[in-house]
């Protein structure tokens, strides 16, 4: 690694960037906070994951406070919290397994799950913000699976509700096992299980991900913590600086059309799942 002075700067730079695309998109962050402090700047990738969860929690605070402190009324609370049960679980398996895994079998799942991702969004891209169905669910309907928030760019309100929770709450299993596994907040397999699979709108899906990920990340951040592999130097100007950046990417996204930040999830999960590729069968 670079000089301590120059690292820390670096550090701080990379985590603005990745906190407001984390916010922006869904995402946490950590989808780019591992790649870099691995591919570039060497560190270990159990070490990176350690410092990366300690950060999707900065993130998720960050633009959680900003979507509720504007009102905007994109994050739904009880959707979320009913997600965050298979998540939250998924997370403390996928954290128990990490040590157990060898760095190239990390970098290789890393690849498999933003390449899946990425095809996900893509799929959902022709998909138009229309009113929604009537309910049928039961469940929907008990738990109250839905809501409605203005859209600036349609310049109407967007009524939505929930599909196919239990494929949802199976797919957020997942989520946090990637999460606890690779250190990435799990957004990345959020937004599209919410947008494709439960059938969400973009917005809706990357707001409430943004606002799920931190306790995911909780979930699993203390046995990375109690395993010695959250190094401080690294996780303090990687949380300052993800909050900075989540604070910009979450006013933000109440701005930016759907499909642009739709294109710009797949081209950063793709240009990321390629490189972490390279490192797993270098």
């Amino acid at each position: 690694m670079l000089g301590l002075g120059i690292d820390l700067v670096l550090l701080f730079l990379v985590a603005v960037v990745a906190g407001a695309l984390g916010a922006l998109l869904g995402l946490g962050g950590g989808v780019i906070i591992v790649p870099t402090l691995t591919l570039f700047l060497g560190v270990d990738i159990h070490e990176a994951i350690g410092a990366s969860l300690v950060s999707v929690v900065a993130t998720s605070s960050g633009a959680a406070a900003r979507f509720f402190f504007q009102r905007t009324h994109l994050v739904n609370l009880r959707i979320a919290l009913f997600l965050e049960l298979g998540a939250a679980a998924g997370a403390l398996i996928g954290a128990l397994a990490a040590s157990f895994l060898a760095g190239r079998i990390l970098f290789g799942l890393f690849a498999i799950v933003l390449f899946y991702s990425a095809i996900a969004t893509w799929r959902s891209r022709h998909r138009a913000v229309i009113s929604p169905t009537p309910l049928s669910s039961p469940l929907v309907r008990r738990l109250r699976l839905q809501g409605q928030y203005y859209d600036v760019i349609l310049g109407r309100v967007v009524a939505y509700h929930a599909a196919r929770v239990g494929i949802g709450l199976a797919l957020m299993l997942g989520a946090g096992l990637a999460s606890g596994l690779l250190g990435i907040g799990s957004g990345i397999l959020k937004v599209p299980a919410m947008d494709s699979a439960m059938a969400l709108p973009l917005k809706v899906s990357s707001a409430t991900s943004n606002f799920m990920i931190g306790m995911t990340a909780a979930a699993s951040a203390g046995l990375y913590f109690s395993r010695g592999e959250v190094n401080p130097l690294l996780a303090g100007p990687l949380a300052i600086g993800v909050l900075v950046g989540a604070s910009f990417g979450g006013t933000l996204l109440h701005h930016v059309p759907e499909t642009i930040v739709r294109h710009m999830f797949v081209v950063v999960l793709i240009v990321v799942a390629a490189q972490m590729a390279v490192k797993a069968f270098s």
